[in-house]
Order: C-alpha cells, then sequence, then structure tokens
C-alpha cells in the first residue's frame, strides 16, 4: 500500500507527545456513554463532523499542501470525499440496519426441544487504535473512513497520525474536539506509541494503511496479545491488468494511454495503482508505450522515505536479468521526486523469477508479455492476493477467456474494461482482498460494510423486556429494522438507507 514509515528526519518539528495509555484510557471511559447514544445522536456527531471540516476546508487544505505537496485541489476533492463518507455513515446509523438485529420468538412445541427466545444483535467492539495513510491525508487519517465507520459503530478512536502529515493531523483533531466528546477521538505521534497502542488492553481493534512490512509487524504484534485482537491491514497490492488479444487489436493504442494515466495518476502512490500489465508478445505497442509514458514528467512524491525507497526497489528491477528497460529518464535534482517508469519482461521469466512480483510504489510498472492462453493462466495463478484485477476484453470475443481469468485472479474486486484508480464509496464496494492485500479479506475498508469491522454479535436468550437493548425490545423504541423469526418486517416510519448528500459530497475517488 505505502512505502517503509518515514524516520525522524522529518523537516517538520514533533507534536507534544500523548502516551498510548492516556489515549486508551480516555478511549475507554468515553466507551460506555457513546455506544448508549441513540442512533439519531449518534448520527449528528457524523454530521458534524463533516461539516465541520467544509467550513474548515480552506485552511485545512493549505496545511495538508504544505507537508504533502500533493495539490490543493485534489487535496479539496479528498476534503469532499471525507465530507461524503461521515454523511454516508450517518445515514446508515440512522436507519439502523447495520445493527442485524434477529429476534427467534419462543416455540413451546418445537423439536427435538422447546425453543426459547433469542434475541441477537451486533454491539460496539470498544476502543479502536487507527493508523492513517501517508498518501490521503483526510479520507484514510483523523477523519477518514476507518474513523468514520468506528464512530458509527459507537466505538472511540485513538489515531496514530502518520508522520508524513503531523501538523494537520493534530488540526483536524482539534477541531474534531468541537464536535464530539472528550475521549471519543484522539490523536497521538509516533511509531512507538502507535506499537504500544496495539499492546494496550483498552484496545479491542486496530486499523492500519499502510507498508506490507509495517502493517504485518503490528498484525503479529496485534496477535500476539494474552488476549489477541482483530487486526485490519491493508498493505500491498500489484494490481494486474490483463489486456486479451482481442482488445489488442481493437484498441490497444488507447489502452496504453489510459493504462499509463492510471498508473501514474497521484505519481502511482495510491493502493489501487496497476502494478502489472499482461500483453500478448505481438503487441506492437513499444512505441506508444515509450511516447505517452515519456510525456509524464517527473512530480514530488509524498515524503523521502517514499522517494528512497522508489529508488530503490527500481534500482533491483531495473538491475534483473530477466527485466528490459522501455522507459526511464534521467533522475531530476529534487531528492523528492520521483520519475515515470516503464520495464518489461515475459511471462515465463515471471514464473521463473517471482522475485519480480513486488510493488514499486510510485510511478512505475512492469508489462509483462504473454505467448498462449495459458502461458498467461499459469503466470496469473502465481501473483500474490490483491485489491484489484482489471480485464480489457472485448465482450462478445472474449467470454470464455473472461471465465477462465477471473478464476485464476485472486483479488477482491474485478473490473472489466475500467481501471482501478477509482475506489467508490458505495455499499457494495469491497476495498479489501487475499493476503498480502490485506490481513482480513472478509472485510472492506471502503463503503458502508466497513462499520461491521467494528462490532461483535450479542444473543440475549430469554430476557425480561425491561433489560433487553433498545433495539431487540417489542416496543423497538428505536425505530429499526428487526428480523423476527425468519422476515424483515419494516417499522413504521422506518426507511432503508440512502444517501443523497453522501452522493452529492462524494466526488470520484482515485484511491
Amino acid at each position: 500500500m505505502t512505502s517503509p514509515t518515514p524516520d525522524a528526519s522529518q523537516d517538520a518539528p514533533a507534536p507534544a507527545a500523548t502516551s498510548a495509555a492516556l489515549a486508551a484510557a480516555a478511549a475507554r471511559a468515553a466507551a460506555p456513554a457513546l455506544a448508549a447514544l441513540p442512533l439519531p445522536t449518534r448520527a449528528s456527531l457524523l454530521r458534524g463532523l463533516a461539516r465541520t471540516l467544509g467550513e474548515n476546508a480552506a485552511h485545512l487544505a493549505a496545511v495538508a499542501e504544505d507537508e504533502t505537496r500533493l495539490g490543493v485541489e485534489r487535496l479539496r476533492s479528498e476534503i469532499r470525499r471525507t465530507q461524503g463518507q461521515l454523511e454516508m455513515f450517518a445515514g446508515i446509523v440512522e436507519a439502523g440496519e447495520f445493527l442485524d438485529v434477529m429476534i427467534d420468538l419462543p416455540d413451546p412445541t418445537a423439536q427435538p426441544a422447546p425453543r426459547p427466545d433469542i434475541r441477537r444483535m451486533l454491539v460496539p467492539l470498544g476502543p479502536v487504535a487507527v493508523f492513517s495513510a501517508s498518501n490521503f491525508p483526510f479520507a484514510f487519517s483523523v477523519l477518514g473512513g476507518d474513523t468514520a465507520s468506528a464512530l458509527a459503530a459507537g466505538c472511540p478512536v485513538v489515531v496514530k497520525a502518520h508522520e508524513g502529515h503531523p501538523r494537520l493531523s493534530d488540526l483536524t483533531a482539534e477541531l474534531a474536539a468541537g464536535v464530539v466528546p472528550g475521549g471519543v477521538l484522539t490523536v497521538v505521534h509516533g511509531r512507538e506509541t502507535g506499537r504500544n497502542l496495539v499492546s494496550d488492553p483498552a484496545v479491542r481493534a486496530v486499523g492500519f494503511t499502510g507498508s506490507t512490512s509495517g502493517g504485518r509487524s503490528l498484525f503479529d504484534l496485534a496477535n500476539s496479545r494474552p488476549d489477541p485482537i482483530p487486526f485490519y491491514g491493508e498493505l500491498g497490492s500489484l494490481n494486474p491488468v490483463v489486456v486479451t488479444p482481442a482488445a489488442t487489436a481493437a484498441r490497444g493504442a488507447d489502452i496504453v494511454r489510459e493504462y499509463i494515466g492510471s498508473a501514474t495518476l497521484g505519481q502511482g502512490q495510491f493502493c489501487t495503482k496497476p502494478g502489472l500489465l499482461f500483453l500478448p508478445a505481438s503487441h506492437g505497442l513499444e512505441d506508444d508505450l515509450r511516447r505517452v509514458i515519456g510525456a509524464v514528467g517527473p512530480a514530488p512524491l509524498l515524503g523521502p522515505w517514499i522517494s528512497t525507497a522508489y529508488r530503490a526497489t527500481l534500482e533491483e528491477l531495473t538491475g534483473h536479468p530477466a527485466v528490459r528497460s522501455l522507459h526511464r529518464a534521467e533522475e531530476p535534482d529534487d531528492p523528492r521526486a520521483g520519475t515515470p517508469a516503464l520495464l518489461t519482461t515475459t511471462a515465463e521469466d515471471i514464473r521463473a523469477c517471482p522475485e519480480l512480483l513486488r510493488e514499486c510504489f510510485g510511478p512505475a510498472s512492469l508489462v509483462v508479455t504473454y505467448t498462449s492462453a495459458e502461458d498467461l493462466l499459469e503466470t496469473l495463478r502465481l501473483l500474490p492476493g490483491g485489491l484489484t484485477a482489471t480485464i480489457q476484453g472485448q465482450e462478445h470475443e472474449d467470454e470464455t477467456l473472461f471465465h477462465r481469468l477471473s478464476a485464476a485472479l485472486h483479488v477482491g474486486r474485478l473490473i472489466w474494461n475500467g481501471w482501478p484508480t477509482g475506489v467508490a464509496v458505495t455499499a457494495a464496494m469491497h476495498h479489501g482482498g487475499p493476503w498480502p492485500s490485506t490481513t482480513s479479506p472478509l472485510h472492506t475498508s471502503v463503503g458502508s460494510r466497513a462499520v461491521a469491522r467494528w462490532m461483535r454479535p450479542v444473543a440475549y436468550q430469554n430476557m425480561p423486556e425491561s433489560l433487553l437493548p433498545a433495539p431487540l425490545r417489542r416496543a423497538n423504541p428505536w425505530n429499526v429494522p428487526q428480523r423476527v423469526s425468519g422476515s424483515w418486517p419494516a417499522p413504521e416510519g422506518h426507511r432503508r438507507f440512502s444517501s443523497p448528500a453522501a452522493e452529492a459530497l462524494s466526488p470520484p475517488s482515485h484511491r
């Protein structure tokens, strides 16, 4: 997902330290009251955070630009996306479906034994630790999707700020403090503080977006606790693109142009950046590939930790005897800048040299040529799990091949004639995948289902009405959907979730 965490050589001064123990203790103290809030009140907190982002967008974007150099317009767009995520989760909370309430009424005539009254719902896990990402200082940071979904679930959040934008993180937390109660959202800084947070007994789950090495270290730490906790890590992904012979013949030049645009978007610093382009060996597109990639100039990467790792990985790939360079310009004087590069190899060489299957986080990608469908499929089966895979094909010519390709690709999102750099924040979106793209392929970090990560089911048997949680009571005072004995009657006045406000605020993403 991202390159290694930056070190202490960052230009920005380190913010004042807050210990993991203090932050976790504050979150634990705030947890019962947050979980007990009526759903409309919880939703209003999320909407208040969205409103605060909008009211302070100009100042927030300016601070973010100073620290990340991502461009003010891109950052303003990301703020709108973050607002949209918060609005979406507010709508989810109000609708109440996320509680997944199920009621099985008693049946004294059931065989082989009478059945008791059983009522089940999802409840918040408790305090959650969230690790911010470097490449999305809003959408995957202090008020990003992990935080929004955890707050929607009723879990206080302690955010470990990314070292690439510490001042922005503190400013965002300061603004949020005017909306949410004390202890509900806290920001901490520093690697060791982050590790201590994962180990703190008050923390009940972790959300992480970052490098495979960093995520694996924290994942192992979460699982080595005396009481292991869920660790939802989004790590690395190659995001292959397969172009069929029919698509190559029909629109090869257009595919090349669009592929390079996707691979270099944001200087290749998106977790969904396509890193492998599979083309038929006789594609005849080398001149197009060189021309299009050659028109993309160098630009600043997020920080020296990324530019250093990018250049090192690119050197290793370029120096491999099975790899040939299609385009690689001279490095600019700016040590933080990254120059786009395009390398090529064969499917046979990939099988012989699996070390070539590594993420190069930045504006570089690898063209892999194949000689036959079997040559292609044999190689695809070796690819590690990923977030996405894209198939560029011709609908009426490649249907049989499509089914074979989709069976060989081990990913969370399969794309037909599109590009992976665009993650819609919707109910159906699955932004996750098999290892090493994530540590939990059953869950998504984007979309409405992200809230399920921070909840667990509890069943109440033969409980008096007065002792039941409000969503499980016969009177249903929170007016949430209740699945009763296998059916879902809609409560009077209940509306199923929709969020026009979220759709209006959330532009197409480039994650």
